[in-house]
């Protein structure tokens, strides 16, 4: 069982050795108990007829520290095993160069390393969530840094709460670039806007890291903006999932 909390989602997935059989969404309720997130967590795995007691263990990634523990007691409550969380203590192989690694958030931490684990380096990570975030490994698979910005559902509310006369949108894309009316124009301003700052970071970054690099996108929105991007993209929704099942892994005793 693999879980990863994020800000607007939580991710659910049970791995089988390198396959993911699944992938759910639920949505992220901070005030829900522990029974309420084990009850979510075990209909999951009853509507794809997965018994819980097959499953060898759990790990959790988390960004959401008020949830973490509440996740964690209702994983142990249908486990009947304690799962790992990914944090300190937990071997992950990644060789962090930034001046806190202590900061590094989970979710970079697992992004990165299920990307080393699958693809060539220097590399560059997109995931895109509530905050698009960024992660940059070198030719040496070092950790050097990356960038947080503004994800395409908060530019999106920010838009709409600051402009009296913009309504709320969806996410489908326009049928033109050129908006003819008012929610052509945002639907195209939003994506295309992103999409253009996809291909701009990948940019810059190049020239930062002097040469080609690998791009990988992954998250909830990057499905949404990957498909406009002009620059060469993998897109992997799985990604996050993947390198929890390999820190899983990397720290099973024996």
């Amino acid at each position: 069982m693999a879980i990863d909390i994020g800000n607007t989602n939580i991710v659910i997935g049970c791995i089988d050795g390198s396959k993911c059989v699944f992938v759910e969404r639920l949505s992220t309720v901070r005030t829900k108990t522990e029974l309420e997130y084990a009850i979510d967590i075990k209909n999951v795995f009853d509507i794809y007829h997965i018994r819980l007691r097959e499953l060898e263990g759990g790990i959790i990634s988390s960004v959401v520290p008020q949830i973490t523990v509440t996740a964690k007691l209702a994983v142990e409550k249908i486990l009947k095993k304690e799962p790992l969380v990914v944090g300190a203590g937990i071997k992950t192989g990644l060789n962090i160069r930034i001046d806190n690694p202590a900061q590094l958030g989970s979710d970079l931490v697992v992004d990165s390393v299920a990307a080393l684990a699958e693809y060539p380096a220097p590399m560059l990570i997109f995931d895109m969530g509530t905050a698009n975030t960024v992660c940059v490994i070198d030719k040496n698979k070092n950790y050097i840094g990356g960038m947080i910005y503004p994800g395409i559902g908060v530019s999106l509310d920010s838009l709409t709460a600051h402009a009296a006369q913009l309504g709320g949108i969806g996410l489908e894309p326009p049928e033109h670039i050129i908006g003819k009316n008012t929610v052509e124009c945002m639907k195209s301003g939003v994506l295309y806007s992103s999409a253009a700052a996809i291909d701009g970071i990948i940019d810059r970054l190049c020239d930062e890291l002097e040469g080609d690099v690998t791009v990988i996108a992954t998250g909830g929105l990057a499905g949404e903006i990957v498909p406009y991007c002009r620059r060469k993209i993998i897109l992997d929704d799985n990604l996050l999932l993947k390198g929890l099942a390999v820190i899983y892994r990397k720290n099973q005793k024996g």
